[in-house]
């Protein structure tokens, strides 16, 4: 009996010490990402030395995967519960709530910090491809929460999408959700269910945007031209393989030229994800602008938009940089590039308020919603391969448009 109480307390110390080193890892993991994380750091914050930490991740992409893995598997403990709910808004609501009560138990110190999940993009091989099994089965029990009698009209193509777009309220929220308090926390859980189940547009109002060309959001001549189809190459790159999968041979070698033209264009690596992240926040803007020029009122401005992003994303022209990316910059670089960020969310928050005031849009909290659409256009980028016949033109009744008329309108 002694000896299966000292195995015991030395399987409850290890676990206990591996906890603590994927919570200091987490915390490093969302302020610089996978490139910024060290076995050196994660070991100082915990007081151990670094030759201790290896005796449980040998690298650092193994206890990159392990932080990441751990925070899918609540998500999946989440979704699977949920489930279990009678009804498709009960089960959306669970789900939510469920997601926020963990980000207040990690705000007051009561759980584990969550982890920025679209970080998995960039782990090296093997651990992406474990990792990318076990979000699988948080995919498929997120799809499951919209197989549903009530729901039978809905493709299985248009559930995924609907998924895709649930999980990727959760993966940035972790981003900025994470830096509410607790208290915050219990009054945006109504706030945040109501919007995905109900949508922004008053009842009566609809979807109709009007049509944008895609030329004239990319619009570019002489040398500019020759710069915007190299930064398109490595934004399609590193919104595929991460920061360290998009390596200067990787994107020299999609435009078949040499490294010195690389160099010719960018002083070095991190320059180009700035650049990249320019480019696609022109876009938006420009996307914007030319929306509230147009006729119409705000709920007009605010689809038409929406829906020129949506299908500029998975146009020739695009897609834009997924926000991942910019937990690869330099923390010097990074505050430029988030604050360009938080103005096209600013921009949408005051849109959403102008429609509000007149009348076709519900009374609901702008910055909540104008986050989750910035987050919904995050993700247009991976509808097509969600739902391969999807084009261009579609994107956004696929996409955008569950999350401004809500996740259950036909």
């Amino acid at each position: 009996m002694g000896q299966r109480q000292d195995a015991s307390g030395c399987t409850e110390r290890f676990e206990r010490k591996r906890e603590a080193i994927l919570d200091a890892a987490t915390r490093i993991l969302n302020r610089r990402g996978i490139k910024g994380l060290t076995l050196g750091d994660t070991a100082a914050a915990v007081g151990l030395s670094t030759t201790s930490v290896t005796y449980y991740f040998r690298r650092k992409d193994d206890l990159a995967a392990a932080s990441i893995s751990r925070g899918i598997l609540r998500l999946l403990a989440i979704a699977v519960a949920a489930g279990q709910a009678a009804t498709p808004q009960a089960r959306l609501t669970a789900f939510v709530g469920g997601y926020l009560g963990v980000l207040a138990a990690a705000a007051r110190g009561e759980a584990e910090p969550m982890p920025i999940i679209s970080e998995l993009r960039a782990l090296g091989s093997p651990q992406r491809e474990t990792v990318l099994q076990t979000y699988s089965r948080l995919f498929q029990a997120t799809r499951q929460l919209f197989d549903h009698p009530d729901l039978a009209w809905m493709s299985r193509g248009r559930r995924s999408a609907r998924a895709r777009m649930l999980l990727e309220q959760s993966f940035w929220g972790g981003s900025w959700l994470s830096q509410r308090s607790a208290d915050e926390m219990a009054e945006l859980r109504a706030g945040l269910a109501d919007i995905l189940i109900n949508g922004l547009a008053q009842p009566g109002v609809v979807w109709a945007p009007c049509a944008m060309r895609m030329n004239r959001l990319a619009e570019r001549e002489g040398p500019e031209l020759s710069r915007e189809t190299f930064l398109l190459a490595a934004t399609r790159l590193i919104n595929q393989r991460g920061y360290r999968g998009a390596s200067v041979d990787k994107i020299s070698a999609e435009l078949n030229v040499t490294k010195g033209s690389f160099y010719h264009h960018n002083d070095a690596k991190d320059d180009l994800v700035v650049a990249c992240f320019t480019r696609s926040f022109e876009v938006t803007r420009r996307a914007q602008r030319l929306a509230s020029e147009g006729a119409g009122d705000a709920w007009s401005h605010l689809t038409t938009g929406a829906a020129a992003l949506a299908e500029f994303q998975l146009s020739d022209h695009g897609p834009l940089l997924r926000t991942m990316a910019v937990a690869a910059l330099p923390e010097a670089m990074r505050g430029a590039v988030v604050e360009q960020s938080e103005r096209i969310t600013e921009t949408f928050a005051a849109g959403i308020s102008e429609g509000i005031r007149e009348g076709t849009i519900r009374p609901v909290d702008p910055v909540l919603a104008a986050h989750l659409l910035s987050a919904t256009l995050n993700a247009c980028a991976d509808l097509g391969g969600l739902e391969r016949e999807v084009r261009a033109k579609a994107a956004a009744g696929v996409f955008v448009r569950p999350l401004l008329m809500g996740v259950f309108a036909q």
